[in-house]
């Protein structure tokens, strides 16, 4: 099947444009960059789709100040567990939840879920083009941004056209087919 990753048989299809969060990786004296991610919830609904709710299972590991997540899923073909596992940092709020959480989306890429995210193009808006605020001594974005749509070569499993919007859905920024158009 088309735009899928096989999984002992099951397909792992690609994330659609509002299973993907958008944030912001960093503040320049020239603009910002963005990043593209998924939330652990995304990867626990695409799980329960392609597997059932008790074809896949989890199971974490405190590895010193680190966590390691273990994901297995049945095999179709044979019956037998498949497992993935990769490690998690804590977060800064949440440190033990943001470490099980960062290890379960890491291994859900290893599966296959949300691979696709690790071939976007280089996101940066002008700043000129956002809403930058200093608060305490520190810069900050005071615009949101999503992804109003994707497009991805479904052989490659590769972005090919991504559109991002701000918070009163403005297009901020467009890249179709290797090219980014200006905004």
């Amino acid at each position: 099947m088309k735009g899928t990753e096989d999984m002992g048989n099951k397909e792992i299809r690609l994330l659609r444009a509002e299973e993907i969060e958008v944030r912001v990786g960093a503040i320049y004296d020239k603009g910002i960059t963005l990043l593209l991610y998924k939330d652990a919830r995304v990867d626990m609904n695409i799980l329960d789709e392609v597997f059932g709710y008790d074809g896949w299972t989890r199971e974490h590991i405190m590895f010193g100040d680190s966590m390691l997540c273990e994901v297995k899923v049945r095999s179709h073909e044979t019956g037998e567990w498949i497992s993935k596992m990769d490690i998690g940092s804590p977060s800064f709020a949440e440190p033990l939840k943001g470490a099980a959480s960062d290890s379960f989306k890491r291994a859900c890429v290893n599966i296959g879920i949300g691979r696709e995210l690790y071939t976007a193009p280089f996101i940066w808006l002008a700043r000129d083009k956002v809403n930058i605020k200093k608060e305490r001594d520190k810069e900050v974005v005071k615009d949101s941004f999503s992804v109003q749509s994707i497009e991805y070569n479904e052989e490659k499993r590769s972005i090919t056209g991504l559109v991002i919007v701000n918070q009163k859905g403005n297009a901020v920024f467009n890249y179709i087919s290797g090219k980014r158009a200006e905004r």
